[in-house]
This record gives C-alpha cells, structure tokens and sequence, in this order.
C-alpha cells in the first residue's frame, strides 16, 4: 500500500487536472441552525452535519446543489482506502454535471481533515470548488491550513449518521478508468440528497 505522503501528492495532483469548474450564489441556511443532509446511496444512507458557522460559504454553496437536485444520479468516482472518497461531480455513465460559480476557500476556519469530516474538493486553484465533496476516512492533516499548497481544503463538515457506510465504500474494489483513478468497479451512486426537517440525534 502506498505512504500517506505519496497518497497526498498524488491527491493533489490529480484535484488539479479533474476536478470541475463552476460556482455558486446561495442565500445561506437560516441562522442558528446547523443543517443535516441525508446521502442516500447504494450502499447505505451517509448524514452529513454543516457547519454553517465556521464555513457559511461553502455550507450555502452545498445546499444550493441538494436542493436543485443536482446530486441525485451522481457517484462515488474516487475511492482510496486509508485516505477519502470522493463524489458529487459525475453520473454513473461518467458524464460531468454543469456546475455554479465557485466558491472561495474557507480553508482557515479551524476546522480539521479529520476521520468522517466532509471537504470540499477543487483544482490547484484554492477558490475553484463547486460541487466536488470527499468525506475524510482517516485524520488527513496534510490537507489541513495552509497544507503542501499553502490553503488546504476547506472542511465544512462531518458525517454524524452512517459512519458505517462510509466505512463500507472505502473497502470496494477500484480500478483505473480513462481519466479517472481509483474508480469503484460497481458504481456507488447517491440516489437522493435531501436537507433533513428532523435533524438526527449527535452524540459526542
């Protein structure tokens, strides 16, 4: 298996030359809530929390793309065990998704590229990130401000329901395929993207 170090590089380079383009002009989730959306997947539901307190650009940046729809139909392209996976971008015939304005880096809001924490992802550029997400599977702090690149990826928030899930992609057998690499053999596709009216319970 391939070093963290290497991974990194690798992780970085390949954001550069695949990720989208695009952007977003969102209202922001009303204050004093901290939104849930629930990932429905085929391999199980993920619930993200967002942290529109420390990443309010890139949490209404989210939003704007669940609630158009646009995440219904797209995969997990990228999956590398003892790093992240990677989705939000792509359907399942590998056909790109138009995408908003990007939204700036909040990179140095203080929140970590930790286990189950959700990031956006992007190309070298810092403020390029669109609708392209990863949820961390291990503690990358690597990616974390100021990073190999001097910005790090902007974590805006974590997985609180289905870790389980998340663990169960990490596993499934990849392979390479045209541009992309480390791409699940079976697709792993988001049937649905929903803000949840009930929020789940979290537990410290």
């Amino acid at each position: 298996m391939q070093d963290t170090k290497t991974l990194l590089a690798k992780f970085m380079s390949l954001f550069a030359g695949v990720a989208l383009s695009g952007a977003v002009a969102a209202a922001p989730a009303a204050p004093n809530m901290t939104p849930q959306v629930s990932l429905k997947t085929t391999e199980g539901e993920i619930v993200l929390e967002l942290n529109q307190e420390k990443a309010p650009k890139s949490v209404a940046n989210f939003l704007s793309y669940v609630k158009s729809g646009h995440y219904k139909g797209t995969i997990f392209h990228r999956v590398i065990d003892g790093f992240m996976i990677q989705a939000g971008g792509y359907t399942q015939d590998l056909k790109s998704k138009p995408t908003k304005p990007p939204v700036a880096s909040e990179s140095q809001n203080g929140l970590k590229n930790e286990t189950y924490s959700v990031a956006m992802a992007r190309t070298g550029d810092p403020n390029s990130a669109t609708a392209q997400f990863f949820i961390n599977v291990v503690d990358n702090t690597g990616l974390d401000y100021p990073g190999q690149d001097g910005f790090g990826y902007t974590v805006f928030g974590k997985v609180v329901k289905g870790q389980e899930v998340v663990d169960k992609i990490k596993g499934v057998l990849v392979d390479d395929k045209g541009i992309f690499q480390n791409i699940p053999v079976k697709p792993i596709v988001i049937t649905s993207a929903t803000v949840l009216k009930t929020p789940v319970a979290v537990t410290q």
